[in-house]
Formats: C-alpha cells, sequence, structure tokens
C-alpha cells in the first residue's frame, strides 16, 4: 500500500507542492515569489482535514475565521508588510488552549457551554505573528488526568484519537490529536502541552518532532492547568525547523504568569537562526539507553549511536539516579496542585462547573463521560493536602531536587552536551478494558526540573514510528533544537503515515 502525499497546486505550472516534506522556510519562498497564496495553503490543510481525519479523529474544531485570517495574511504579503517567518502558516492548537470564540473543552462535555471569552497569551503571540488558527485538536481528556486507567487520545468531546500510522493503535497523550493531526498533514504545526511526556511521546509515537521547552519560556495564561510546577506549551511538527520557528513566535513574558519573568534576558528568539548542520560533531552526548525494556526500541537507539558518532559526536553510557524516588514524589505533588490550579483557572469560564467536587458530580450524571474509564485522580484530588501542608511541600521539593540533580550532575560529571534517550516503545494496541500499555519513555527528568526536552524522529519499529529524545540544561533550548536538527539531517527516515488499519 502506498503513502498517500499530501499535495497542493503551486500554480504558474509548478509541480504540487508535498506538505509532508514542505517547510515553513520553503513556504515562505513559494508565499515571498507569488507561487502559493496562504488562501491556498489553508485550504489544502481544511480539506485534509475534511478527508483524512474521518479516520483519525484528531480536529475537534475548525476554524471558520480560518480563510479569511489567510486573506490577510495574502493582504501583508502583497504588501511586503509580512510580519515574520510564521505569517500565513496554519496552525492547529490543543484543544486545552483557550481560543476566544472558539472551542476549548480540554475534552471535557463540562466545557462544552460556553467558549473563553479571551484568547491564551500563547494564542494572541501566534496571531501577532500572522500565524492561521485553523483549529483545535483533540487530546486525552483533561490532559490525561482524570484517571489512574486511562486511555490516551480519547476525550468526552472528541471520541479517540488514532495512530495515523496504524489505526488500531494509540498515538499516546495527551496532546494526542497534535501529534496525529500533524503527522497526517493536517497542519504545518500544533501547539501541545506537557506536564510529563504529554507533547514528547506523541511526538514519538507519531513520527514528528516536538519540544517541550523550559518552564517559563512560554505564558501558561489561559491553558487548562495541571500543575504550574510543570506545565508547559510547546510546538510539534514535521521538521525540527518548523519547531524552531514556532517557539520564537510562542515565547514571551507575562506578567500573568511570574515563570515567564524568570527566563534570562539574552534567552534567543529567532531559534532558527542557531540551528547548525553540524552541531554533533565534536558534541559530547550521553546516552541513557534503558536497555532491555523492548527490542526494537534497542535497536532503534543503537542505531541513533551510530549516527551521533558518524557525525564526530563522543557518546557516554549514562545512568540517571533516583527514578523511582522522583516519580513518587511528582506523583502526589500533582495532585496537590491540580487541586488548587484548576479550580483557578475554572473561575474564568463562569459557564462549567466550577470545582473538581462539581466536576466529579458531572461526570457521574453524564451519559459519555464515564463510559470508558474513571475519574479515580480528580477523586485523590479531592483529599489531597494543601500546598501549604509541609508534606506537600516536601513533596515537591525532593521531585524537583532530585530531577534537577540527574540531569545537572550527569552532565557536569560527564562534560556533556545533552543526555540522549528514547522517547517511546512502539504504540500499543488501543484498549479501554487494560486502559495504556505504556512500558518505556524518558521524558520524567525533565518535565519534573522544568528542562528542555525535544523529540525527533529516529527509526521504526515494524510499521510504528520510534523517536529519540534531546534534553538538557534550564535555558538550553536553542541548543537541544540545533542537537535534534542535526539529528534529524543526518538521519532523515521519517515517512508519512499509510493509515494501515492493523499490523495483523
Amino acid at each position: 500500500m502506498a503513502a498517500p502525499v499530501p499535495a497542493v497546486a503551486t500554480g504558474h505550472h509548478q509541480p504540487a507542492l508535498d506538505l509532508d516534506a514542505a517547510t515553513i522556510p520553503q513556504l515562505q519562498g513559494l508565499m515571498k515569489h507569488g507561487r502559493l497564496s496562504a488562501v491556498e495553503l489553508t485550504d489544502a490543510y481544511l480539506q485534509r482535514i475534511q478527508k483524512i481525519d474521518p479516520k483519525l479523529h484528531a480536529v475537534i474544531a475548525v476554524d471558520p475565521t480560518a480563510l479569511a485570517q489567510a486573506a490577510a495574511s495574502d493582504r501583508r504579503h502583497r504588501s511586503g508588510h509580512t510580519r515574520g517567518p510564521l505569517d500565513g502558516i496554519p496552525v492547529l492548537l490543543k484543544d486545552n488552549i483557550d481560543t476566544k470564540h472558539l472551542i476549548t473543552t480540554a475534552g471535557s462535555r463540562a466545557l462544552l457551554d460556553e467558549p473563553p471569552a479571551e484568547d491564551a497569551t500563547l494564542v494572541r503571540n501566534l496571531r501577532d505573528a500572522g500565524a492561521v488558527i485553523l483549529g483545535k485538536t483533540n487530546l486525552s481528556e483533561w490532559a490525561n488526568y482524570r484517571s489512574t486507567h486511562s486511555t490516551s487520545g480519547w476525550s468526552g468531546v472528541g471520541g479517540q484519537t488514532n495512530n495515523p500510522y496504524v489505526l488500531d493503535r494509540n498515538p499516546c497523550g495527551s496532546s494526542s490529536g497534535s501529534g496525529a493531526g500533524v503527522a497526517a498533514s493536517l497542519a504545518q504545526v500544533a501547539i501541545g502541552t506537557e506536564t510529563d511526556g504529554s507533547i514528547v511521546c506523541p511526538s514519538g509515537a507519531n513520527g514528528i518532532a516536538g519540544l517541550k521547552p523550559s518552564l517559563g519560556l512560554v505564558s501558561r495564561t489561559g491553558v487548562v492547568p495541571i500543575s504550574a510546577e510543570q506545565d508547559t506549551a510547546g510546538p510539534m511538527a514535521r521538521h525540527v525547523i518548523d519547531v524552531a520557528i514556532t517557539l520564537g513566535a510562542l515565547q514571551g513574558r507575562d506578567k500573568s504568569d511570574p515563570a515567564t519573568l524568570a527566563y534570562p534576558k539574552h534567552q534567543p528568539t529567532d531559534y532558527a537562526k542557531l540551528l547548525r548542520p553540524n552541531a554533533l560533531h565534536g558534541a559530547r552526548i550521553g546516552v541513557w539507553r534503558q536497555a532491555g525494556v523492548d527490542s526494537g526500541v534497542d535497536a532503534v537507539c543503537q542505531q541513533a549511536v551510530d549516527v551521533l558518532r558518524a557525525q564526530g559526536a563522543t557518546v557516554i553510557e549514562v545512568d540517571l539516579p533516583d527514578q523511582d524516588e522522583i516519580g513518587t514524589n511528582e506523583g502526589a505533588a500533582l495532585l496537590s496542585e491540580f487541586a488548587r490550579d484548576l479550580p483557578a483557572y475554572l473561575k474564568h469560564r463562569p459557564a462549567a462547573p466550577q470545582t473538581i467536587a462539581a466536576l466529579v458530580a458531572f461526570n457521574e450524571q453524564d451519559p459519555v463521560e464515564l463510559s470508558k474509564f474513571g475519574q479515580e485522580l480528580f477523586e485523590q484530588a479531592l483529599t489531597a493536602p494543601s500546598t501549604d501542608d509541609p508534606a506537600y511541600q516536601r513533596q515537591r521539593a525532593t521531585a524537583t531536587s532530585l530531577a534537577r540533580h540527574a540531569i545537572d550532575d550527569t552532565l557536569a560529571r560527564n562534560h556533556l552536551d545533552a543526555i540522549m534517550s528514547p522517547t517511546n516503545s512502539a504504540a500499543w494496541l488501543t484498549d479501554y478494558a487494560n486502559g495504556d500499555a505504556f512500558e518505556l519513555g524518558s521524558s520524567m527528568n525533565a518535565a519534573v526540573a522544568g528542562y528542555p526536552d525535544i523529540s525527533v524522529p529516529a527509526g521504526y519499529d515494524g510499521d510504528l514510528p520510534i523517536g529519540i529524545s534531546f534534553f538538557g540544561g534550564h535555558w538550553q533550548d536553542a541548543r537541544m533544537l540545533s542537537l535534534a536538527a542535526a539529528f534529524e539531517k543526518a538521519n532523515p527516515v521519517r515517512h508519512a503515515p499509510r493509515y494501515l488499519p492493523s499490523t495483523g
């Protein structure tokens, strides 16, 4: 079965543009020379959503103003007053990101009644950069923070998102619609959010690149929260350069989000200019293999190590300490933080239930919400210690301190530029009876520490993508992007999905 090529005509008898392969700089070059308009590009993506998304259920809602946004971008292009490299580029937003006059539900039917009154800060930043807001993507409901036995990619609003490579396989959560939608060329870029793994895992499982930025680079104002100590939004795309360009537009200080006031004054904004094709040459990369869990992952990881060495990197085998203790303390702390942060967000959504207890009651009465799995985490949050409780404060301090030491000390002891580790094992069968069959990941340390983590395609286990992640020290986003871009260039393994019904 041949992979379908997503294409759009470029006019002037030029060959059709392969959307899967096209990068933002290539698209901007075509628009600059009048060979492609933002309206044509946006319409091509809208047509793909209409044609392809019934197989995936990656998109919850399409913005009815998308073509008007694109037409405004075309006027800016014709007048020579474009707003930067994102001008006219279609972007999908995870449906836990507030979008004025457009559905924002976190996947929950409890938030269907009334859209947000204002855009999230990051959405305003995208609009200011000229991006076309194409629509909203499905997600694991409440960013996968409702049940201890959940199935990633399912929400009461959007149903089940499928992995575009093999449709009965899971897209991983919680930015599942963003990952599957980008992989299927339903938009050039999507925005996901992560508390722990929810950008990098769907990026790895769907064969795309995705960056969880350093905590504080991107404002969380207007994003449905789990924890202010770990939450961040970040870009997901088929190409690392598109991730880099989008991060520059997302980034910005916001007085309503104190974390954004902490990033260094010298932090770059044009990350694409800092990508170096030879960034791996002379780099020292620690490899945390997590070997023996999955033979397919082991094989891809070894291939990645071979690429690093062929590109002139020095590879040092490492192992990160205290993983069980970090995970135990993180899990306990997140319950208290969720109990604090979600009700604070709900105050800005007056038509919705205003407390977690009210959400629990809503779900118990709703015919859809508890049809696949329960709400154990919501129920545990009702009795979690407050964030003023010394026990909670010890848990958070322990988790964050150990995670930072695990990365910082490993980097320093071995004089490393970054740590590389498998992002994911092959996508599991979607199974509501047993929930997610998660076996392997590397997101926790960077997520708890608030450090940057980028996944990039590395290979396949059969038909299913495997990603590897580069993570490093605080505010080292530019370095991680450059290493990932160099790896992507040296190891161009990614191919478009084939929408296979099953691997059987």
